[in-house]
């Protein structure tokens, strides 16, 4: 049985450089101005530790296993060219792949006001019936920016008249649902659709079916806080952990394994499920292939297992704690500048922004860079930390920031390229992922009660501002990219790149 162990090797050198910034950070703040409890900060570093094992399992267990199996699933589904069964499968795919997701059942226990189940199932019915417009939108050709100035002008008309109680949750389940299981499998199933197609835009076409999943949830909450009218939306405070000795550590952390195995088991077997079936009936792979795609998957469940175990157990108390801390010092607008610090760093530590790192350099054929791409998710995530630190220190409302953020993201999709478009969109739901729910959102929390503000109203919210920003960067890295196509143009007669129609055409 293959273990891969060098390219195990190369996965635990990317997990250390995502993730080791973010605790130095953390650790420079608690030996200065925000020292931590010994408690919370013996977990934080454990926390950390599992986390860059758990990444590198993960990442390599999307690579050879959950790539390959969306890629092959997409295509064969595809093939059949019969709507009656391409969109029912759509539909039941994307709820089985929503109810999976960890991050989503992370949100749906911080709302008590309206009961998990009713929720989680809510979300799934809107990504699944979103999956099914997007696939529409693949075999059709349908241009995506049009798609998402559609859906998205329902969206603000709809929040005018939900809850305001209800805005920044159902903006953040737009980002939750996107995550560390969903993202490696929509992708590859996307680009497994988009290869059955031989005109030359489904290299374009092959991105976007994240964006529009992110959209089903928003408007799955907002009418479901039209229809279910809870009294007030409640949360869960986060439990800071009492450690006195390294037994007491060991104890946190092992208490906790059996609800993450648990919760792992049920998110991956749904899609093993799913897939099982097809390869009887129709995907007849060779027994290597099956071996390689077992073997990851089992990287990828001890991976998320583990990832998500330091992450929530870990992290999220140091978060909250941290920014409780911050904000409760006289000179409390330093929230903002640390903030956006970490939200620079964090995102490195997603493990879904790999994943479209990749794809991105392998379908455009390395035009557009991974690590430029890191940098603008990274620039754009940090912007969006500061935005949501200075509403949880004014309590402005999230319609202030995501109204005319989302306006600038759509405009700016009418004149960058359309690769660049579906990209960034995809990037928005990529970027929000577990760290920022396990780290960031308490860190929101903390600093929200530290100055006395409404959490629900005030600190809710930070998952969709980090869904939204990247929407912004990346097309402005596409911007830049036009820019500097045009410049060749001008130099050069006769430019080879000029055949690069996914990189220069609109």
């Amino acid at each position: 049985m293959p273990l891969y162990r060098d390219r195990l090797q190369e996965k635990l050198i990317e997990a250390l450089k995502a993730v080791l910034p973010i605790i130095l950070i953390v650790l420079l703040l608690s030996f200065t101005i925000a020292p931590l409890p010994t408690s919370i900060l013996l977990a934080y570093l454990f926390g950390g530790l599992l986390l860059i094992i758990g990444m590198m399992f993960f990442t390599l267990g999307a690579e050879i296993a959950m790539e390959p199996m969306g890629q092959k699933l997409g295509a064969r589904i595809t093939q059949t060219r019969k709507l009656w069964i391409i969109l029912p499968l759509g539909f039941l795919l994307g709820i089985l792949i929503t109810v999976s997701e960890p991050d989503l059942q992370v949100l749906a226990n911080q709302v008590l006001s309206i009961p998990s189940p009713v929720l989680i199932w809510c979300v799934a019915g809107g990504v699944g019936l979103f999956l099914v417009v997007a696939l529409l939108r693949m075999l059709f050709a349908v241009p995506l920016r049009n798609m998402l100035l559609v859906f998205y002008a329902a969206t603000f008309l709809l929040a005018f008249f939900a809850p305001k109680d209800f805005l920044a949750v159902a903006f953040d389940a737009g980002g939750v649902t996107t995550g560390p299981m969903t993202v490696p499998f929509i992708m590859a199933f996307g680009i497994g659709i988009s290869a059955i197609r031989n005109d030359r835009h489904a290299a374009d076409d092959s991105f976007g079916l994240i964006s529009l999943c992110s959209i089903g949830p928003i408007l799955a909450v907002l009418v479901l806080s039209l229809i279910y009218r809870p009294e007030s939306a409640d949360y869960t405070a986060t439990v800071i952990p009492e450690i006195d000795h390294s037994i007491t550590l060991a104890r946190l952390f092992t208490r906790a394994m059996p609800t993450y195995l648990k919760e792992i088991a049920v998110a991956v077997l749904p899609i093993v499920g799913f897939f099982g079936i097809f390869q009887v009936l129709s995907l007849h792979l060779n027994f290597k292939i099956l071996i390689r795609i077992g073997v990851g998957l089992v990287y990828t469940y001890v991976g998320l297992v583990l990832f998500l175990l330091g992450a929530n157990v870990g992290f999220m108390p140091a978060g909250s704690y941290l920014g409780g801390t911050l904000a409760a010092l006289p000179y409390r607008w330093i929230v903002i500048p640390i903030g956006m610090l970490i939200g620079y760093f964090i995102v490195k530590a997603e493990p879904a922004v790999y994943v479209l790192m990749k794809q991105v350099e392998e379908l455009t054929s390395g035009q557009v860079s991974g690590k430029s791409l890191q940098i603008s998710l990274s620039i754009g995530v940090a912007v969006s930390i500061g935005l949501a630190m200075l509403r949880v220190l004014t309590g402005i409302s999230i319609l202030w920031f995501i109204l005319p953020g989302y306006a600038i993201a759509l405009a700016l999709s009418r004149i960058v390229p359309k690769l660049f478009t579906a990209i960034a969109f995809d990037s928005g739901g990529v970027a929000s992922g577990p760290m920022t729910a396990a780290f960031l959102l308490p860190f929101a929390v903390g600093a929200c009660l530290a100055v006395g503000g409404n959490v629900v109203t005030d600190a809710f919210g930070v998952v969709a501002m980090v869904a939204m920003t990247p929407l912004i960067s990346i097309q402005l890295l596409g911007v830049l990219y036009r820019l500097k196509a045009h410049a060749r143009t001008e130099a050069a007669p006769k430019p080879e790149f000029a055949e690069n129609y996914a990189i220069i055409e609109l």
